[in-house]
């Protein structure tokens, strides 16, 4: 029973990591990187469609990015669904069958800004990681009557361990991004 509980605390705590990993892959560094794109939405014949499904994404170079549309009656919507992404700052151009977006340089006070919306990120990563722990808190105090209360207290000890583990994985990843966009 405990196993069980360890088992989904482990998959539900590992999906807040990679969710939270995910999350600071949208943020964009000095690199132009595909996975900027990965979050935009393109109101494809009045559907919300994600980039990647009408488009193929690659790097031409450091600061840019090209869009082959597979669709090219659908390059206007994806231009303006770029346009009014936050947090991007680009104006991307077509030239009739691709579209290529050109990263502007970051300032300081821009990095500074990335900087916090990422620390927000991994915030809220870690607060998923507590109601995680919560839950399976609550889970082992459910077990309380039908488990020696020994193990029980061992199992709550082992989970506090697990969690600062996760919270570790979180804390690295934001650092390693925070040098990553202060990094001129």
């Amino acid at each position: 029973m405990i196993e069980e509980v360890f088992a989904d605390v482990k998959d539900r705590m590992t999906k807040a990591v990679e969710s939270a990993k995910d999350g600071f892959a949208t943020v964009r560094t000095g690199r132009a990187n595909p996975s900027l794109l990965q979050n935009v939405q393109v109101d494809y014949y009045g559907t919300p469609t994600p980039l990647a499904q009408l488009a193929s994404v690659q790097n031409q170079d450091a600061r840019s990015l090209l869009i082959t549309p597979y669709d090219k009656g659908a390059m206007k919507d994806i231009e303006q669904a770029i346009r009014d992404m936050p947090n991007l700052g680009a104006n991307p151009t077509n030239d009739g069958s691709v579209i290529r977006v050109t990263l502007p340089e970051l300032t300081a006070e821009r990095r500074k800004e990335f900087v916090k919306i990422v620390k927000t990120r991994a915030e809220d990563a870690r607060v998923a990681i507590r109601n995680v722990r919560r839950s399976g808190m609550d889970d082992l105090d459910a077990l309380k009557s039908e488990l020696p209360e020994d193990d029980v207290v061992r199992a709550e000890k082992e989970l506090e361990a697990v969690t600062k583990q996760f919270i570790e994985q979180i804390d690295d990843a934001f650092k390693r991004k925070e040098a990553e966009l202060l990094e001129v």
